[in-house]
C-alpha cells in the first residue's frame, strides 16, 4: 500500500509540473489587438495555470494552418482566425472540434450555448469579438469631413490616396454600397457576374489612387503620416490610434462590414488540452469584457456587454465606440461568411488578376 501510495504521490507530482511546465502558442494579429488579448487573457491565464502563452503574430494567423497541419508539423495552439476562415478550414478537416459544453456559464447561470451572439460559436471555433471594417481618416488632411462610404470613392470633392485591404473581401462589399447598392442586398448582387463586374467597374475609378495595405496596423500609419487620406481599416486599430496615441483620426460608421474573430485549435496542436483550457477560460464573461477596455471591439458574450466599461485611460467610455453601438448600425453590412467559404478562391483569383492589369 505505501508503495502504491508513494507511486501516485509521484504520478500526480509529475502531472502537476507537466502542468505547470507546459505552454501554449498563440498566433494573433498583432500590434493593438494582441496587446488587448496579452493583458485580457495571457496575462491572467499564466496567473492562474502558470501555464506559459507564447505569443507570435501574422498578417493572416489562418494562412500557416493548412501548411502546418498537412506537414504533420504543427506548432500552432491556438489561432485567432476571421469568421469565414475558421469555417473553411473546419470543412476542410484542418481543425480540432470544440464542445461548447467546455465553455464557462455566464454569470447568473446561463449556459455559454446560450450566452454566446448567435453565430459566435462554430463546430471548431469559439467567437471572442466583434470587429469591423470601415472607413477612416485624418482630419488635418481633409478641409471637408466625409460622411458616407460614397465619399471614400469620391476623388472630385475629396482628393488623395486611397488605403485599401490588398483583399477581394470587404474591398468588393465596400465598393457596391458605395455604388448603390443597399447593405441587404450586397451578397445577393455580388452573387452574380454583373454583380462582381459592377464592383471591379466601381474599384477601377479609383485604382490609380489606390495604396494597398496588407496588416491592420498600416493604415492608422498611411493616415497619420498622410500618404493617404482616407482608408479602409479595423476599426478597433483606428481607435487606438486616435485615443490612445492622440493621432487625428476620425471613424466613419456608414458602410460598416461587421465580422467575428474566434479561436481555433489547428489538427495535430501540440498542447491541445493546454489550449483548450486557454479557449474557455478567455472566453468567460469577465474576460472578454477586460479586452474591450483596451480596444473597442465588442464582446461575443451578452453578459459581457453590461461588464464593459472604460478605456485603459480610466475616462473614455467604451460604449460609443463599439461597432455595435446602435448609433453606428445605420448603414452595416454583416460579413456573410458562407458566401465568402464558397467565394473566396474565385473571387480572390479575379481580384489578383485584376491588381496586375
Amino acid at each position: 500500500m505505501k508503495i502504491k501510495t508513494a507511486l501516485l504521490a509521484s504520478a500526480l507530482t509529475s502531472v502537476g509540473f507537466a502542468a505547470q511546465a507546459a505552454e501554449v502558442t498563440v498566433m494573433s494579429w498583432g500590434g493593438a489587438y494582441t496587446k488587448s488579448q496579452v493583458e485580457a487573457y495571457h496575462k491572467p491565464f499564466t496567473a492562474e495555470t502558470g501555464i506559459k502563452i507564447n505569443s507570435v503574430d501574422a498578417d493572416n494567423p489562418a494562412t500557416p494552418i493548412k501548411a502546418q497541419v498537412e506537414a504533420g508539423n504543427v506548432s500552432i495552439d491556438v489561432a485567432d482566425v476571421e469568421f469565414s476562415d475558421a469555417v473553411r478550414l473546419c470543412d476542410e478537416g484542418l481543425l480540432e472540434e470544440i464542445d461548447s459544453s467546455i465553455l464557462p456559464a455566464a454569470p447568473d447561470g446561463t449556459p455559454a450555448a446560450d450566452d454566446f451572439i448567435e453565430g459566435a460559436l462554430q463546430d471548431c471555433a469559439v467567437a471572442n469579438i466583434v470587429w469591423s471594417t470601415v472607413m477612416a481618416y485624418n482630419t488635418e488632411n481633409n478641409a471637408t469631413a466625409p460622411d458616407s462610404i460614397d465619399d471614400f470613392f469620391n476623388i472630385a470633392d475629396y482628393p488623395g490616396k486611397r488605403g485599401l485591404r490588398k483583399s477581394a473581401k470587404a474591398t468588393l462589399e465596400m465598393a457596391l454600397m458605395a455604388d448603390g447598392v443597399p447593405a441587404g442586398d450586397v451578397y445577393d448582387v455580388l452573387d452574380t457576374d454583373e454583380g462582381v463586374d459592377r464592383a471591379f467597374a466601381k474599384l477601377d475609378s479609383i485604382k490609380s489612387d489606390i495604396v494597398w495595405w496588407e496588416a491592420g496596423a498600416q493604415p492608422p500609419q498611411l493616415l497619420a503620416d498622410g500618404e493617404v487620406v482616407m482608408s479602409t481599416a479595423y476599426n478597433g486599430r483606428i481607435f487606438n490610434a486616435a485615443v490612445g496615441e492622440g493621432q487625428p483620426l476620425e471613424i466613419v460608421w456608414d458602410g460598416q462590414i461587421l465580422d467575428f474573430d474566434l479561436f481555433v485549435v489547428p489538427k495535430g496542436a501540440p498542447n491541445k488540452d493546454a489550449a483548450l483550457q486557454f479557449i474557455s477560460f478567455s472566453t468567460d464573461t469577465q474576460r472578454l469584457a477586460d479586452q474591450a477596455s483596451w480596444i473597442s471591439y465588442g464582446p461575443a458574450r451578452k453578459s459581457s456587454g453590461a461588464l464593459v466599461g472604460t478605456y485603459s485611460d480610466g475616462k473614455t467610455e467604451m460604449a460609443p465606440h463599439m461597432p455595435t453601438a446602435e448609433a453606428n448600425l445605420g448603414n452595416a453590412l454583416v460579413n456573410n461568411f458562407e458566401f465568402w467559404v464558397d467565394k473566396d478562391a474565385e473571387l480572390n483569383e479575379r481580384f489578383n488578376a485584376w491588381l496586375a492589369n
